[in-house]
């Protein structure tokens, strides 16, 4: 345990960062989650919906400097691949049966 009056503060403080720091991390995984089950199941609508959340939950993680931006930016790039993917064979498909 900490003696002086600043690391006991310190640690206080080092507590309350990390719990809101692990409660950012888990909203970015449960988005980018939902945002991989949508695009396997191949509900096109619902991941294009789902997307913007899942942007909104990684810049603000990079804003508050829980993640790197370019590790924001780059897991945000994937998510828009693989939709763009998704949604050109959806296309492809169409085009056959017609």
């Amino acid at each position: 345990m900490p003696n002086l009056k600043t690391s006991i503060k310190d640690l206080r403080q080092n507590k309350k960062r990390k719990t809101v720091n692990d409660r950012l991390r888990n909203r970015i995984k449960r988005a980018v989650k939902k945002q991989n089950t949508l695009i396997n199941e191949g509900e096109i609508e619902r991941a294009t919906k789902n997307i913007k959340n899942a942007y909104k939950v990684l810049d603000k993680a990079a804003r508050k400097n829980v993640i790197k931006k370019g590790k924001a930016d780059r897991i945000k790039s994937r998510l828009t691949k693989n939709l763009n993917e998704l949604s050109q064979n959806n296309v492809k498909i169409a085009k056959k049966s017609t």
